[in-house]
């Protein structure tokens, strides 16, 4: 189920959501726990809700679409470092990107990235 999303939060409805990662073959939904899904989630932090499509609340997925669906991130970048870079400052593989260089700028610590790219690679 996709709802709409203002400002990166949804409702709950968790039956939809984990039909759908059963339907896309995506295994179960992420670990809410996290460190850095609190980090990704928080619009003063990583905001990655603003710009990415992915899981938000339990139950629910953002609809934004200025930035690619972060899905199945394991397959898409196996080596992590290739997906630290891409955090850290996604200006070096495209020049013209409207991702924030999140440690390039000091936007997020280490720390916070390191979270946000074992967050993001449970998705």
């Amino acid at each position: 189920m996709v709802l709409r999303s203002i400002g990166g939060v949804t409702g709950l409805a968790a039956v939809a959501l984990l039909a759908g990662f059963a339907a896309r073959g995506a295994g179960a939904a992420a670990d809410t726990t996290l460190p850095g899904r609190a980090i990704a989630h928080a619009q003063e932090r990583g905001n990655c809700l603003a710009c990415h499509r992915m899981p938000a609340d339990p139950g629910a997925v953002t609809e934004a679409d200025l930035g690619p669906v972060l899905a199945d991130l394991k397959s898409r970048y196996p080596d992590r470092a290739a997906l630290r870079a891409q955090v850290w400052d996604a200006r070096r593989a495209n020049p013209d990107t409207l991702m924030p260089p999140y440690g390039a700028h000091a936007i997020l610590t280490d720390a916070e990235i390191d979270a946000i790219v074992d967050y993001l690679l449970t998705l």
